[in-house]
């Protein structure tokens, strides 16, 4: 079983490496693709939005999926949904039609969805003393791809020009290419299934000690008329109900999640204000010069606060505690609105800020899936990740549009305030939780 663990680990790696090229290609060019095709700036946020609307919506059709079929069957399904947005990126590009670049955005999405379930697979069969370093290495792997992503403009246009297609067109083929391998890895290398193999331990256990094992390797009927996906929501969110611990994962994972989305997508327009003042107008032109250069250096340390240190993030999850290093996170979420928002007048301390904010985000999110993946029993435990992780997504969704609005009622540091607070109300509740954990362990 360790055996199949690493192999598991390595391979579910290997093919975030591969597969998040298409996302970072997506997010780094989208907007440029969206203004040019539909040839308005109304646009330009429009692939980033379906982007994410596709990666919430097919969570749990995902989770259903791997549920049913194991985790080989939903990550190779997710990524063909990848594959066949990048090529339709590609189409779109070909053929100047924006609603083909939105279908690919949404292609895309999806293989985002199903690449946040990897980390769910990669503690199938992991021990508890090692479950947050198994998971936290596939989310790190993860960010390769993301990173690489916006890199292979350069590249991607001499291949596009090497096969006669538009230049912008040529990091989508890099993509499919990266997609086509990360498939091809799944599904000849993904055997045994680490969720197949996991329930049928599980149940040998039981046949073994006569302990019922949870049910496990069992899927409970559905009501006639009742979709396999509506079965997972409905169990995933009765298996989070009864769940103390439960309840707590996934506020933390959509709290954490929506707070960092909401700071992080204005702070560049704060930005902007702030180096060339409230009054400069562009026209519907991006900014340029010192203002972009500050802007990337920014979001760039943001990211590498995300995810550089998860390998840590899982470290300190195993060794702490999964509740602690939870509080860790929150704490440092606090921590990081406080500095962004009382220094909003300096780059630097905003800087600093979207640094913490990063790796608040990553300790929370890191604990938390890892304590979600302990908290209920074998029959409910995918469906649950998926009402996270569908969860998850909306939250960054409505966190990205609304603190638009917050930024305009209350300004930076009232939107920092409030994701703050959001912060400081989960902290308490890991508190609250930890406390009544020991006092039951105590009785």
């Amino acid at each position: 079983m360790r055996q199949v663990q690493r192999r598991t680990v390595v391979l579910l790696g290997a093919a975030q490496v591969f597969g998040g090229i298409g996302t970072g290609a997506t997010v780094s060019i989208g907007s440029i693709l969206a203004v040019e095709l539909s040839g308005s700036a109304a646009w330009a946020g429009a692939v980033a939005t379906v982007m994410t609307l596709g990666a919430a919506a097919a969570a749990l059709p995902l989770a259903a999926l791997a549920d049913h079929r194991g985790r080989r069957t939903g990550q190779v399904a997710g990524l063909s949904a990848a594959l066949a947005g990048a090529v339709l990126m590609v189409l779109a590009v070909v053929s100047g039609l924006f609603l083909l670049l939105l279908l690919g955005a949404a292609g895309i999405g999806i293989g985002t969805a199903a690449s946040l379930q990897a980390r769910f697979a990669a503690v199938d069969l992991a021990v508890a003393e090692h479950r947050g370093r198994a998971l936290s290495a596939v989310v790190w792997a993860m960010t390769v791809g993301a990173v690489a992503g916006p890199n292979l403009i350069q590249p991607g246009a001499a291949v596009g020009t090497a096969l006669g297609l538009p230049p912008v067109a040529g990091p989508f083929i890099i993509a499919a290419a990266g997609l086509v391998l990360a498939i091809v890895l799944l599904l000849a290398g993904l055997r045994p299934d680490p969720l197949l193999l996991a329930r049928e331990l599980a149940a040998r256990g039981e046949a073994l000690t006569g302990i019922p094992a949870a049910r496990a390797g069992t899927t409970p009927l559905l009501k006639p008329g009742t979709s396999r996906t509506a079965g997972s929501l409905l169990r995933g969110l009765r298996a989070i109900r009864d769940s103390q611990t439960a309840l707590l994962a996934v506020a933390a994972v959509v709290a954490a999640h929506a707070v960092m989305v909401g700071v992080m997508s204005m702070t560049p327009l704060h930005l902007q204000h702030l180096v060339e003042g409230p009054g400069v107008s562009h026209a519907g032109h991006v900014a340029a010069g010192d203002v972009l250069v500050i802007i990337g250096f920014t979001i760039s340390l943001h990211i590498a606060g995300m995810f550089a240190l998860s390998p840590a993030m899982g470290w300190l999850t195993d060794r702490a505690g999964r509740i602690e290093t939870i509080m860790i996170g929150f704490a440092v979420l606090v921590i990081a609105a406080a500095v962004a928002g009382l220094g909003q007048g300096a780059t630097p301390a905003v800087a600093v800020g979207l640094v913490l904010l990063g790796m608040g985000w990553s300790a929370a999110t890191i604990s938390a899936s890892t304590l979600l993946a302990e908290s209920v029993g074998q029959e409910a435990r995918v469906a649950v990740q998926g009402v996270s992780d569908m969860l998850m997504g909306a939250a960054g969704a409505v966190g990205g549009a609304v603190s638009g609005l917050v930024l305009g009622w209350v300004g930076y540091l009232g939107l920092n305030l409030l994701g703050g607070t959001i912060g400081a109300a989960v902290l308490a509740a890991a508190f609250l939780t930890r406390m009544s954990r020991r006092q039951s362990a105590a009785v």
